[in-house]
C-alpha cells in the first residue's frame, strides 16, 4: 500500500476503544496515527504536528466530528478528512457542511477496518 501522501493521521472519537484500535490497526499498515478522545485535544495537538489526515467520529461532546472537519479543513486545507457515524442525526450536520461549501466522506459504523484501509487508499 502506497501511503506517500498519507502518514501522519489523527483518529477522534469519544470512545477509548473505538479511537484507540483503530490508532492500532493504522499503525500495523505504517501509518504514525494517534488518537485522541476529545476533539479539543486533537486541535490543540495539530498545532505541534498537523496530520496528513484525520479520522472522526461525527457525534461527539464538546465539539462534533463536523465542526472538527471544518475548523480543520479552514486552518490545514491539505489535511485530508474522513469521517465516520453510527446516529442517525448525522443527516443534518452533513447537509448543513454541505450548505456551508464542506464536503467531507462519510462511512457508517461500525467500520471493518479493511474498509478504512480501502478508503484511506482512495483519499490519497
Amino acid at each position: 500500500m502506497s501511503q506517500q501522501h498519507v502518514s501522519v493521521v489523527f483518529v477522534v472519537d469519544d470512545e477509548q476503544v473505538i479511537s484507540e484500535s483503530l490508532a492500532i490497526i493504522l499503525r500495523r499498515e505504517g501509518y504514525n496515527a494517534s488518537y485522541f478522545t476529545n476533539p479539543l485535544d486533537a486541535l490543540e495537538h495539530m498545532k505541534i504536528s498537523p496530520p496528513d489526515l484525520l479520522i472522526s467520529d461525527v457525534m461527539m461532546p464538546e465539539i462534533s466530528g463536523i465542526e472538527l472537519a471544518i475548523r480543520v479543513a479552514e486552518i490545514y486545507p491539505r489535511c485530508k478528512i474522513l469521517l465516520f457515524s453510527g446516529q442517525a442525526g448525522t443527516t443534518d450536520l452533513m447537509n448543513e457542511a454541505h450548505s456551508q461549501g464542506y464536503r467531507f466522506q462519510l462511512l457508517t459504523k461500525p467500520v471493518h477496518p479493511r474498509q478504512l484501509l480501502e478508503e484511506i487508499a482512495i483519499l490519497q
